[in-house]
């Protein structure tokens, strides 16, 4: 099936690091809830433990900042812009810590994330349109990172990009993070198009990752990179 193409491949480093994690695992949730109850909403902007059970592989701090680094630069340019990340938690807390200003929204499956409060939108792909209706035409601003590797997550996500965007498809701002294999799927979806620079994770992931944008970001992320992939001019 097209899913077992789908699933992300770990190297031999991210392997030995999930056969720890697994180990220490059981004393994990422990461990996050007396760090949740020990910090109050918007005191504490580190990052909770990956959970692989969920999908979760965070991208490193290089790769955080670029990207906070952009969305700041959207945000500065639109008056009262609102930010989505949707299933990209390592985003949204980059935001927090060194961009405080900007206006941003988690939408998230790990409840573990309830500790930003009304910041914080349970999230589940798998009900696109199931989010609070006042996020519906909300957002300026939207960021997604698919948990899967697969065509349905990655539309189902999309739908809900656009459920949420404030304006209409033609000038919303969207940006995507995934695997380079999505590459078509993103452009048939969203008009998007691969930039340059390449999101790298902590814990090595074997597939390749990009990072799509429906703007042209000239010479910021290195610009849009050439590819084969049949366009629209």
């Amino acid at each position: 099936m097209e899913e077992d193409d789908d699933v992300p491949q770990l190297s031999a480093h991210a392997l030995a690091a999930l056969h720890e994690f697994m180990r220490e695992h059981s004393a994990q949730p422990a461990e996050d809830a007396v760090n949740a109850a020990e910090h109050h909403e918007g005191d504490d902007v580190t990052l909770l433990s990956e959970d692989w059970r969920m999908s979760q592989f965070w991208y490193d701090e290089a790769t955080s900042a670029c990207v906070a680094a952009e969305v700041n630069y959207l945000v500065a340019s639109r008056p009262q812009c609102r930010v989505a990340c949707i299933a990209c938690p390592t985003l949204f807390v980059e935001l927090k810590k060194r961009y405080p200003g900007v206006s941003a929204q988690l939408f998230e499956y790990d409840q573990r994330f309830k500790k930003y409060g009304n910041k914080f939108t349970f999230y589940d792909y798998n009900s696109p349109l199931d989010v609070p209706q006042v996020h519906q035409n909300a957002f300026q601003l939207v960021v997604a990172d698919p948990p899967y590797l697969s065509k349905e997550c990655l539309e189902k996500t999309v739908e809900t990009m656009r459920y949420i965007a404030a304006d209409s498809e033609a000038t919303a701002v969207f940006m995507v993070l995934t695997g380079a294999v999505q590459e078509s799927r993103v452009w048939e979806l969203l008009k998007a198009r691969p930039c340059v620079f390449r999101p790298v994770h902590q814990n090595k992931l074997g597939n390749e990752f990009m990072l799509f944008t429906n703007y042209d970001p000239v010479d910021r992320l290195g610009g849009w990179e050439n590819s084969t992939t049949n366009r629209e001019t």
